[in-house]
């Protein structure tokens, strides 16, 4: 599995940008990352239980990843179009503010190494990335699992510092350097 302190391997993968037809659909490369945090979350597959509930949360933290000046970009190895669908259907869905990444052919989550060998679906992963594009931070849910989004920002906030934080530190708390 990639982790922490390796470069974010390369990808060009067909993403849902909008639900709008003159730009729902765009390519998304590694260059897309460049020079700004990322934070890039990914849900085992579309038409489930828990992952609209992580998906939601995240669009609901949006604003929080802006204001770091951080990209946020949501995947599964289900199709751009079967995320459409998924959004059309679900009303929580549909006014997502980030791509939904689609890697039907499973290399990137290969690449990462973060496919479930039994069902061939991404884990729930988390990984953020710095702006020269190293791996930060992951983490690794169980597929019964969801996310804590505020303790994605909150690391998030803690990278951002360049200093040692304490277990339990929040923004406006002492660093130890």
């Amino acid at each position: 599995m990639k982790t922490i302190g390796e470069k974010f391997p390369d990808f060009e993968k067909d993403a849902l940008v909008s639900l709008t037809v003159d730009k729902e659909f765009k390519t998304l490369t590694k260059d897309d990352l460049k020079g700004k945090w990322t934070v890039f979350f990914w849900w085992p597959m579309d038409f489930t239980f828990i992952c609209p509930t992580e998906i939601i949360s995240f669009n609901d933290h949006f604003d929080d990843f802006v204001q770091r000046d951080a990209n946020l970009i949501g995947a599964s190895t289900d199709s751009q179009y079967v995320h459409k669908a998924w959004r059309n259907s679900h009303p929580g869905l549909k006014g997502l503010k980030f791509p939904m990444l689609a890697d039907t052919s499973k290399s990137l989550a290969k690449k990462l190494g973060i496919l479930e060998p039994g069902a061939k679906v991404a884990y729930r992963a988390t990984y953020i990335i710095d702006p020269e594009g190293i791996i930060q931070h992951v983490s690794i849910n169980g597929l019964n699992v969801g996310r804590n989004v505020k303790e994605t920002v909150r690391i998030l906030d803690a990278l951002q510092t360049g200093e040692l934080t304490p277990c339990d530190w929040v923004p406006g708390q002492a660093t130890l350097s």
